[in-house]
């Protein structure tokens, strides 16, 4: 039986490489979106040419109740086997002229979204004895560097970091391994660093959405059955 992957966030650039990468590697991935749009029935059709059982549910991950839903959902046609909390807004702006509604919303669609994700599939993977979530962190976080202009984000995703490793934790004597993916600077035509960013990368470039989807790769593979509790960056050494 193939095994089943649910991506938040994935009818395009980061998380659309993710479920394109998985489902070359045997993998069927379940598509998450929150808006109804021509995007995600784009990326549903993409996908079913790779791996017909593809699947896609509209869920605002940021409420508790479409997560348990897309959570019963996605588990209809067999367990889920992977989850990947890739969805997440960013947000540039300097801290004084960030607003409470932009701070909620930032902290929501990164941290708090990740938070029901993974309360909502821990009982099933439990169930099962097995079972592995991948979160998406960023550079910004784990190094806990000061980040005027991005601090919401920088700040939700170092709790993600953290959830990890708490998870990583507690759940790892039910079989359920948890890891996150801190990426760098990556081109997905929104939000780009300034035109000289990359020649301050020591690898000379700007990370492609497939680079962060092969590390998903990796920790959803047999290569990577005795690692949890991981952050692994992908950011070519800017951090270096």
């Amino acid at each position: 039986m193939s095994r089943r992957a649910l991506i938040t966030g994935s009818t395009r650039n980061i998380g659309l490489a993710i479920a394109e990468r998985l489902a070359r590697d045997g993998w069927i991935p379940i598509l998450n979106h929150a808006r109804n749009c021509d995007g995600a029935s784009i990326a549903l059709r993409s996908l079913q040419k790779l791996c017909p059982e593809t699947e896609l549910i509209r869920a605002d991950i940021t409420q508790e109740k479409d997560v348990v839903r897309m959570i019963d959902d996605a588990s209809k046609a067999g367990p889920i086997d992977l989850l990947v909390n890739n969805a997440g807004a960013f947000l540039l702006k300097p801290f004084l002229a960030t607003s409470l509604d932009e701070w909620n919303q930032i902290i929501a669609s990164n941290l708090t979204s990740t938070f029901l994700c993974c309360r909502a599939i821990l009982p099933l993977m439990r169930a099962r004895g097995k079972g592995l979530i991948v979160n998406i962190a960023s550079m910004h976080a784990d190094r806990r560097r000061a980040t005027p202009n991005t601090l919401p984000y920088a700040i939700a995703k170092a709790g993600v970091s953290l959830l990890t490793r708490t998870l990583a934790k507690t759940e790892g004597s039910y079989g359920i391994r948890v890891n996150a993916i801190s990426p760098g600077f990556v081109d997905t035509g929104e939000n780009l660093p300034s035109s000289d960013a990359a020649a301050e990368i020591p690898l000379g470039r700007i990370a492609q959405p497939s680079d962060i989807a092969a590390a998903v790769a990796f920790f959803a593979s047999n290569d990577a059955a005795y690692v949890t509790g991981s952050n692994l960056e992908v950011h070519g050494g800017a951090l270096l």
